[in-house]
């Protein structure tokens, strides 16, 4: 069964001296300002588009390794993901890596890489961002 998530922005003013509003809507946790200051500087308790998309990535991997650890015989104990998409005014969302660190019982550093490679060429979140590199680090606890 398919679902649908939403989210909205009310964005007012230009560019570099306005600012919006992105409301989650689906799940109603709230909404979140967000600015050009806080996604070209500093976030300034502000969100962005890349941290969006940070938030997104790491959940959506953390999931799909999750899920390809299980059915392998070897569910985690505990996986910690971070996601860094790196955002260069002018050219875009230059690269997003991934840092995962895992608890698995049962499981050596290479099969780890190994799972967390195929969840990175795997994941839907990796795939609706095929055009953007993505590179990463995985290590055992």
């Amino acid at each position: 069964m398919a679902t649908t998530r939403t989210a909205h922005t009310v964005w007012e003013g230009e560019l570099l001296s306005g600012s919006g509003t992105v409301s989650f809507d689906s799940s109603g946790i709230g909404s979140q300002p967000v600015s050009w200051p806080s996604r070209a500087e500093q976030a300034n308790g502000r969100t962005s588009p890349e941290e969006l998309i940070a938030a997104a990535h790491s959940s959506c991997f953390s999931m799909a390794l999750s899920h390809g650890l299980t059915g392998a015989g070897t569910p985690p104990t505990r996986l910690e993901t971070k996601a860094d998409v790196t955002f260069q005014p002018g050219e875009g969302i230059t690269g997003i890596h991934l840092t995962v660190r895992g608890e698995v019982p049962g499981l050596d550093a290479e099969g780890f890489q190994a799972a967390a490679e195929d969840a990175k060429k795997n994941c839907p979140v990796s795939q609706a961002l095929t055009g953007t590199e993505i590179s990463l680090t995985a290590e055992l606890a």
